[in-house]
Parts: structure tokens; C-alpha cells; sequence
């Protein structure tokens, strides 16, 4: 019975997620109704110290992320940059390989270590020019950024500096470069079967006649200045962005230490505020990119932007609110789902898999998709089984840089249904819905998921690393 009432519950959130309703009202109700029919005494305990715990704790460290990225892609779109970009892209790469640009662009962004939160922001501006200038429906966006940002430079390729690579190096002591073999054809894999399948949903939507549509939503504003900046020029925020996120990853950790502490100047005697560094230093790298990206849009298109700028930022910052709320409920949910009698059940059946690899690609991508988190269902899964899968990898011959590629790849796989934080952030932030944009979506998700046993058949083929 557990088990039907968190399968219950997750169905249930999936369906009102999909046809449209808000996750914000929706995640505590789905998360409550659960524990009401499994302890109706533990409701309001659980609502407070868990489910708000965990959704407040997601926007005290992210919120400030939102915010900045929104407001980086807002100033990309104001500034003329977005247009510029698309400009010189058409120009090198045609009209008809425009999928491919945004995906490209999504993949630099994150392979440089860009939150993928912040690459949706920033790449969908330029995205809905490009797809508009191409006159392909405008409905494809969110699964072209999906594939180039959710997929094969999140938890594939080696080195990514995502968290969902990093997470495993701390239970099968890897590197973030673990498997760079069955990475990189893993990575290869999602990119071409992901590409075959986005160009023929454009195929099949130019013989329909569809074009970019109309009466959308979240349409970015049309450049209104003379001129267009220097494609370089208007590139350079991006780059900087992904330079500037990779050399702040390093110099934070050197000048804080592990560590820091102050004490409040405040009347009494309060206790000092001690900062693991440790654990935030990820995050304020990417906050201190986001403002290198932000000053020099402002250096080099201020008169552009001035303008708008108030107007602009109003609508960003809204943006961001409803994005971050929308995850973080998310976040909430999954904590309360997981700590339900029915999902130890799940924990527990997963176990049973013979095979040391299948099983882990299973447990990990299955409780990442009941949780909607890659980077919290891997780590439920890591902290429960990591044991016993290493146990039987150990017994099987199985090197433990194998167990981190497929448990990395996993995590990014049945992740994303329809309600997932980052899946309901980016049709937020694209002005569409479910309806519309989840199908290809989905078909990345189910390539992403395939690609983690066609790595494994690959380990037991050619013994490949």
C-alpha cells in the first residue's frame, strides 16, 4: 500500500503538471496527500520541517542564480546581442542547421560550467530569433535546449563540471574525468540520435506548412536600435560567462579556505556566522560569473540598454521568481517523497537487479525520476546502495570509474518528467506548456536514458573505459 501512495502521488502531480496547473500549489498538495494516507499525524510536521525546509533551503542558495540569469538573458535580448549572434549563425552555418546552433551553444554553456538554469535563460532569446528568422515552430525550442543543455555536457562527457558528474567521485573515489571513453561515445550517441530525431519533427512540421506560430508568450523584445553589434562583440558576455564560472571555481576555494566565519556587528553578543565554503563556492562562482557577463553587456551596448533597462529587469526578475518557486517546490516534494515508507519499497526492489551495472542505471535514474531531481535521486540512490554496488562491482571485475559514468548518466535520464524542476522551468521561461513542447522533451529523455545501456553494452563488449 505505500508503495501505490507514493506511485499515487507522483502520477498525480505529473498530470496536473502537465495540464498546465501550477507545481507551486500543486507540489505540497501532492507531497501531503501522500503523507496523509500514510501517517495523517506526521502532515503538518513534515509541511514545516520538511517539505518548507527543503523549498526555502533550494531559494537561499539558488534564487540569487534565477535572478542574475534572468537578468543576463534579458540584457542579451535589449542589447541587440541575441539578434547580432543569430545573424553571424545564419550567415555561417544557414537557416536550416539553426537546431543545431542553439544546441551547440547550450553545450558550450554547460560543458563550461554553466548552471543549466542560467544557460535556459540566457540561450532562449537568441533561441526564439533564430527559430523565428528560420521559421520553424517556435514549439521546438524547448526540446533543442534540452538536448544541448539536460543531456550529454551535463553528466556524459568527461570533465563536465556539473553536479550530477561530481556528486559520484565522492562514493567511488573518481575524478570528474572517470570513463572518458564510454563518456565520449555515450555523449556522441544522445547528440546524433537526438539531432536525427529534432530535424525530423522540423522536417515534418515545414511539410505541414507550420511556421514559428503566432500569439505566443515570453516573446523577446524586437532590437530597436540603429545598428547591431559586432558579432564578437556581442558573443563575448557568453564566453566570459563560461571563463570567468571556471576560474572563480578555483580562486574562491584558494582565498576563503574551506572555511569562514564573521561576527555580526549587531547590539549583545551574537554567535558568529560560519560559511562552509565548501559547499557554496560552485554557487558564488557562477553568481560572480553571471555579474562579469552582466557589466560587460552594460560596457558595450549601455545606450541600448538604458532605456529599457527598468522595464527590462522588472520582467526578469518575475521571471525569475516563478521559475525558482516552481523548482524549489519541486525540491520540497521530492524530499517528502522520499522520506515516505513506500519509497524505501522502491529502494529496497531495486536492489534485487542481478547485474551490478543494470542495476545501478536503474535504481539511480528510477528514484531520480520519482524525486524529479537528477543531482537528488543520484545522491538518495549513491547513499543507500553505493555499498553494495561497489561490492558487486568489485566481485564482477567492474573498475569504479564505470560505476561513475553509468550512475552520472542515469541520474540525467527518467529525471525529467513532466515535473521536474528544470523541465518546468524551461517551458516557463519559453512561454509554453506541456501540451505544446513535453512530446520532445520526452523523446530526449527516453535517447538520454537509452544512451546509459549503450554504454554499459559497450563496457561488456569491448572492456572499453
Amino acid at each position: 500500500m505505500s508503495l501505490l501512495i507514493v506511485l499515487a502521488a507522483l502520477a498525480f502531480l505529473m498530470v496536473v503538471a502537465y495540464r498546465g496547473y501550477s507545481v507551486i500549489l500543486f507540489a505540497p498538495v501532492a507531497a501531503l496527500g501522500a503523507v496523509l494516507l500514510t501517517d495523517p499525524s506526521l502532515v503538518a510536521p513534515m509541511f514545516t520541517g520538511l517539505f518548507m525546509d527543503k523549498m526555502v533551503g533550494f531559494l537561499k542558495l539558488y534564487f540569487p542564480v534565477f535572478v542574475l540569469g534572468a537578468v543576463f538573458g534579458k540584457l542579451i535580448e535589449i542589447s541587440g546581442f541575441s539578434k547580432s549572434i543569430v545573424a553571424a549563425t545564419i550567415r555561417i552555418v544557414g537557416a536550416q542547421r539553426a537546431m543545431l546552433s542553439i544546441v551547440l551553444v547550450c553545450a558550450l554553456l554547460t560543458y563550461g560550467g554553466v548552471s543549466l538554469f542560467v544557460v535556459v535563460f540566457a540561450v532562449y532569446p537568441f533561441a526564439a530569433e533564430l527559430f523565428r528568422q528560420s521559421d520553424i515552430p517556435k514549439r521546438l525550442i524547448p526540446g533543442t535546449i534540452a538536448l544541448g543543455a539536460f543531456t550529454f555536457t551535463m553528466d556524459a562527457l568527461p570533465g563536465t563540471p556539473q553536479i550530477q558528474n561530481i556528486i559520484p567521485t565522492g562514493f567511488f573515489g573518481t575524478t570528474g574525468w572517470a570513463a572518458p571513453v564510454l563518456g565520449t561515445l555515450g555523449g556522441a550517441f544522445i547528440l546524433v540520435l537526438g539531432m536525427i530525431y529534432l530535424e525530423s519533427r522540423r522536417r515534418a512540421a515545414a511539410r505541414a506548412g507550420e511556421g514559428y506560430g503566432t500569439a505566443l508568450v515570453n516573446e523577446p523584445e524586437p532590437f530597436r536600435g540603429d545598428r547591431l553589434p559586432h558579432p564578437l562583440v556581442a558573443i563575448l558576455p557568453l564566453v566570459l560567462v563560461g571563463v570567468s564560472n571556471f576560474l572563480f571555481t578555483r580562486w574562491i576555494p584558494a582565498y576563503y579556505g574551506s572555511s569562514q566565519s564573521f561576527v555580526p556587528s549587531v547590539i549583545g553578543t551574537p554567535a558568529p556566522v560560519v560559511q562552509d565554503v565548501a559547499k557554496v563556492a560552485a554557487i558564488w562562482a557562477v553568481e560572480g560569473a553571471l555579474l562579469v557577463g552582466i557589466l560587460v553587456v552594460l560596457a558595450f551596448a549601455w545606450r541600448a540598454v538604458f532605456a529599457r533597462f527598468a522595464e527590462g529587469s522588472r520582467s526578469a526578475v518575475a521571471g525569475a521568481l516563478l521559475a525558482s518557486m516552481n523548482t524549489a517546490s519541486e525540491y520540497g516534494f521530492g524530499a517528502v517523497i522520499a522520506a515516505l515508507p513506500g519509497f524505501l519499497v522502491v529502494a529496497n526492489a531495486l536492489q534485487a537487479i542481478p547485474d551490478p551495472l543494470v542495476n545501478e542505471a536503474i535504481s539511480v535514474t528510477a528514484l531520480a525520476g520519482i524525486t524529479g531531481s537528477a543531482s537528488g535521486g543520484m545522491s538518495i540512490a549513491l547513499a543507500a546502495m553505493s555499498e553494495s554496488f561497489i561490492a558487486n562491482a568489485h566481485a564482477a571485475g567492474i573498475p569504479m570509474e564505470v560505476l561513475h559514468r553509468v550512475a552520472s548518466m542515469a541520474s540525467g535520464g527518467m529525471d525529467t518528467l513532466p515535473h521536474n524542476g528544470a523541465v518546468i522551468t524551461l517551458l516557463a521561461v519559453t512561454g509554453l506548456s506541456h501540451r505544446q513542447s513535453y512530446k520532445d522533451i520526452f523523446a530526449i529523455t527516453l535517447i538520454k536514458t537509452l544512451s546509459v545501456f549503450v554504454v554499459i553494452a559497450l563496457f561488456y563488449l569491448t572492456g572499453w573505459v
